[in-house]
C-alpha cells in the first residue's frame, strides 16, 4: 500500500494531470481521498473508463470540463458536485481554453492510488501513447493487475477484452511487463515541503 499525505502531487505529463492530495485515505474516513486535479487546455483522462468497486464525485473549481456520465456529456457545472457511483462508464477533459480544477472524491482510494501511480510512472517514461495508454502488452498485464480498480470501455467489449487478457498477459509477463512496477510503487510522490516553524518571539 503507498502512503500519501495532505499536500502530496502525482502528474502526467502527457495527459496533463497534476493531483495534489487534499485528504488521504484512513480508516476514519472509510479510505476516502479527496484531491485537487488541475488539467491543461487539450487534457484529459486516458480514456472512457469504469471503477467497478470505486464512487467518484467531481466538483469543478475552476475552467471548463468536459464530461461523460454514462450515456450522458456535459460540461461539468462550476461548483456543483457530480457523482459518478461505482460501474459507472465516465471520462473527462479540459474543454476549455485556461487550466481547469477539479475537487476529485475517490472511495475507497487505496488501489487507485496505486493503479495511478503506475500509469503516471508509465508516462513519465515514455511508455504510453499520446492519449496516455499503454503499449498492448503492457496493457494487458495492467489490466489483469488493475481489475479490481479500472476498465477501459473503448476497444474490444470486455467479455473479449478478459479472454484475450488471460492468454496474452502470461506471454507479456515473461517478456518483462509487469502490471505493477516496483520502482514506480518506490518513487515517493512529490512531497509538500513542510511549513518552518515559527521563530518564537522574545
Amino acid at each position: 500500500m503507498i502512503h500519501v499525505e495532505p499536500g502530496d502531487t502525482l502528474e502526467n505529463p502527457v495527459t496533463g494531470e497534476v493531483v495534489t492530495v487534499i485528504e488521504a485515505p484512513s480508516g476514519a474516513n472509510g479510505r476516502r481521498m479527496i484531491c485537487e486535479a488541475t488539467v491543461r487546455p487539450g487534457g484529459a483522462v486516458a480514456g472512457a473508463h469504469i471503477h467497478p468497486h470505486i464512487d467518484e464525485a467531481f466538483t469543478v473549481l475552476r475552467g471548463r470540463v468536459g464530461l461523460r456520465l454514462g450515456k450522458r456529456t456535459l460540461i461539468a457545472p462550476l461548483g456543483e458536485r457530480v457523482a459518478c457511483p461505482a460501474g459507472t462508464v465516465h471520462d473527462w477533459w479540459n474543454a476549455g481554453t485556461e487550466d481547469a480544477v477539479l475537487r476529485v472524491e475517490i472511495t475507497p482510494a487505496d488501489r487507485f492510488i496505486e493503479m495511478a501511480v503506475n500509469l503516471f510512472g508509465l508516462a513519465r517514461d515514455g511508455k504510453t501513447n499520446a492519449r496516455g495508454m499503454p503499449n498492448f502488452l503492457q496493457l494487458v498485464v495492467f489490466a489483469q493487475e488493475f481489475a479490481d480498480v479500472v476498465t477501459f470501455v473503448e476497444g474490444p467489449p470486455p467479455p473479449v477484452m478478459k479472454a484475450v487478457v488471460a492468454v496474452v498477459a502470461p506471454l507479456a509477463r515473461l517478456l518483462g511487463y509487469r502490471g505493477s512496477s516496483p520502482e514506480y510503487l518506490a518513487r515517493p510522490p512529490v512531497r509538500a515541503p513542510a511549513t518552518p516553524p515559527r521563530a518564537a518571539r522574545g
